[in-house]
């Protein structure tokens, strides 16, 4: 670490360099002029400042002021050299940010004694910041990888699901983006708008549950049969619910809530308007446009025009308005293929 002379007076400076060479700094630098000296602090790692008040263009505690103003030099301990008289520059000194003083005439055992220890304040301060920007690197990495696992998990999850219906597999995708489109143009916060894109692909988790005689009937579904297969939402929220785990907090609510209705005439509880939550308001609308899209064993694809229709038809009775108006906004084409538009990144 350099220390750092600024005094314009030549024998002060030759003497404060003579001096600061026994101490620990790797180098003595020292100019005539505080703009030059600024520029040195911002470039260079400086361990100590030794700065006198009588300067060209700023005095000693201007400087001090801008060496505390910028992020790259305010960690420096700054010694303000001063006549012994010169108490009100001293009392502004400290304002600015003086860490301490050599008072004129200079006596070589104090100065000596004075920059040891700042040094070894300045070694010490930079050890603990190095050791906390580590610690800091560290958690994030740490952080990465629970995110990462909790991402493996809820994939997994969700593709437990797929093995009981193969005609729904890329419906997953599809619905995740879908998704975290709406989220994104209403304005959410990014942590929300990722959370609904990896939590909504279990939107139906609470299919396994299903037996194969409703789950996979080519037909129309007898109203028992309906009741049967309504409740894979609660299914679905008692499976995700309860973990600890953010992210499948935020699953559970989707797949209890996913088939209720804005005007509360949805399952299982017959919510309505913003008591449903607002991830499951805005899975509901990619998840019905996609199932309407898309082959099914009891039904043919819509088209793509039929389906958009369909959801703006419903806005503010079936699903909630902002997020058909959010749908609309990034919706495909109606000539365009619904698999082109709303395809799952591969990142």
């Amino acid at each position: 670490m350099d220390i750092l002379i600024v005094e314009d007076n030549t024998s002060t400076r030759q003497l404060l360099a003579k001096l600061s060479e026994q101490s620990e700094a790797s180098r003595v630098v020292s100019f005539d002029h505080p703009v030059n000296a600024l520029e040195y602090a911002r470039t260079h790692e400086v361990g100590i400042a030794l700065v006198d008040y009588a300067l060209p263009e700023m005095n000693g505690v201007e400087l001090i002021h801008a060496l505390k103003q910028d992020n790259r030099t305010r960690d420096i301990p700054i010694v303000m050299v001063t006549a012994r008289n010169e108490r009100e520059i001293r009392i502004a000194a400290i304002d600015a940010g003086a860490t301490d003083f050599l008072l004129k005439p200079l006596e070589p055992t104090i100065i000596h004694a004075r920059l040891r220890n700042l040094m070894a304040l300045r070694r010490a301060h930079l050890d603990l910041q190095n050791r906390s920007e580590a610690l800091a690197r560290e958690v994030e990495v740490a952080t990465q990888t629970i995110v990462d696992r909790e991402h493996e998990l809820v994939l997994r999850l969700a593709r437990a699901a797929e093995c009981r219906d193969f005609a729904t597999g890329d419906h997953l995708d599809r619905v995740a983006h879908a998704s975290r489109q709406i989220a994104i143009r209403l304005g959410l916060p990014s942590r929300f708008c990722n959370d609904v894109y990896w939590a909504s692909p279990m939107h139906d988790i609470g299919k396994l549950s299903v037996p194969d005689s409703v789950l996979l009937k080519p037909g129309p579904l007898t109203p028992e049969e309906r009741l049967v297969m309504q409740e894979h939402t609660t299914a679905g929220a008692k499976l995700l619910a309860g973990s600890g785990i953010p992210l499948l907090d935020v699953a559970a609510r989707i797949a209890l809530s996913h088939h209720e209705r804005f005007d509360g005439r949805g399952y299982p509880h017959g919510l309505a308007g913003e008591k449903i939550p607002l991830e499951a308001r805005i899975v509901a609308v990619a998840d019905v446009f996609d199932a309407l899209t898309s082959k099914r064993p009891y039904k043919d694809a819509w088209s793509i025009e039929e389906a958009l229709d369909f959801v703006a038809d419903n806005r503010g009775t079936h699903f909630d308005p902002n997020c058909v108006d959010a749908f609309l906004a990034e919706a495909p084409p109606r000539q365009q293929s619904i698999g082109a538009r709303l395809a799952l990144p591969t990142a």
